[in-house]
């Protein structure tokens, strides 16, 4: 899958890496700005980018291909199946301003653990899974240009990889089986609720251009 980078602020998010946890390269789906209205001032706190498999686009082709960027943009549904479809995910989290481990991760517990609640789905192993991920991020700290980093298996599995200077690194930190945790996480950042609109945008602008561009060789080629 041939795409381009993206800089988001001080930000280069690559074409194209190879997640920690997966065996291939994903491609650059889109990327944004994450911030937050403080009095009157727009103040970023990181830089979202979304990487996925190559067989993502096929995937969603079938029912996105030939709708226009702001069609996909303002459908809640599309990014519903972002995240849930059968095909791996790649989200880096890169600071803008500086973040400690715990509040990070205290932040993302209780946004997933609402929604769960909510939805009526939370149970024991998902409150074990919880304290897991809180003790995983308990003494990390992230100055400005360092990741986090989540490789989503369709298969239930959840890859949490630090990186403190810009770079993908071969193993991730730990490993979490819980097949809602990073659907809940890559949701909170792309779904209807998505604190970075910059990245959904930016997913619906390339994705929207890559399905076009598939549906057009597939035609050329007569299949």
């Amino acid at each position: 899958m041939t795409t381009t980078g993206l800089q988001v602020e001080s930000i280069l998010f690559p074409p194209s890496v190879k997640p920690p946890g997966a065996t291939a390269t994903f491609f650059l789906g889109g990327a944004g700005v994450r911030g937050l209205e403080i009095q009157g001032n727009f103040v970023k706190f990181t830089g979202i980018g979304v990487y996925l498999e190559d067989k993502a686009i096929s995937s969603l082709a079938v029912k996105w291909k030939g709708k226009t960027a702001q069609e996909l943009t303002d459908s809640i549904e599309f990014y519903r199946d972002i995240v849930t479809g059968p095909f791996e995910k790649f989200a880096q989290v890169t600071m803008i301003l500086p973040l400690t481990g715990k509040q990070y991760a205290e932040k993302v517990s209780e946004n997933c653990v609402a929604v769960w609640k909510a939805l009526g789905i939370y149970t024991d192993a998902d409150a074990k899974t919880i304290d897991k991920f809180l003790e995983i991020f308990r003494d990390q700290n992230f100055p400005p240009g360092s990741s986090i980093l989540f490789t989503i298996s369709p298969a239930g599995s959840l890859t949490i990889s630090f990186s403190k200077d810009g770079s993908i690194p071969e193993t991730g930190n730990a490993v979490l089986e819980n097949d809602k945790l990073g659907e809940a996480i890559l949701e909170s950042m792309i779904g209807k609720h998505g604190v970075s609109p910059a990245a959904k945008q930016s997913l619906a602008s390339r994705l929207s251009e890559l399905m076009t561009s598939e549906a057009a060789a597939l035609s050329k080629n007569g299949l």
